[in-house]
């Protein structure tokens, strides 16, 4: 499978449970399986749950409250939402380096 058709099949993947009212429930799962130890105790994984939570509706809020008034986004909209992408595409190639395995061989 192609990078590009992987692309196509998560980003459908993600309007779907859009759609169904669960994308962040499913990223908080994702997260679970890459960042939590299997063996961890209950109350890491809820504490780190809520963590996940409360950080989506952080940012849902803010966007919500930041976008200037009106039905079309205005330059200012654009320019901050394009802040917030920078600002997490910096954590994901961080936390991308912490999780990835390394490659090739000793």
């Amino acid at each position: 499978m192609t990078r590009e058709e992987l692309e196509k099949i998560c980003d459908a993947l993600t309007k779907r449970l859009a759609d169904d009212g669960r994308l962040i429930e499913v990223g908080w799962v994702a997260l679970r399986r890459i960042a939590v130890p299997p063996d961890a105790p209950e109350i890491q994984i809820n504490e780190m749950r809520m963590a996940f939570m409360a950080g989506a509706q952080h940012v849902f809020a803010s966007m919500m409250s930041f976008m200037d008034p009106g039905e079309e986004p205005t330059e200012r909209d654009m320019m901050r939402v394009e802040q917030l992408h920078n600002e997490l595409d910096a954590f994901r190639k961080e936390m991308e380096l912490r999780v990835r395995k390394p490659g090739g061989r000793a």
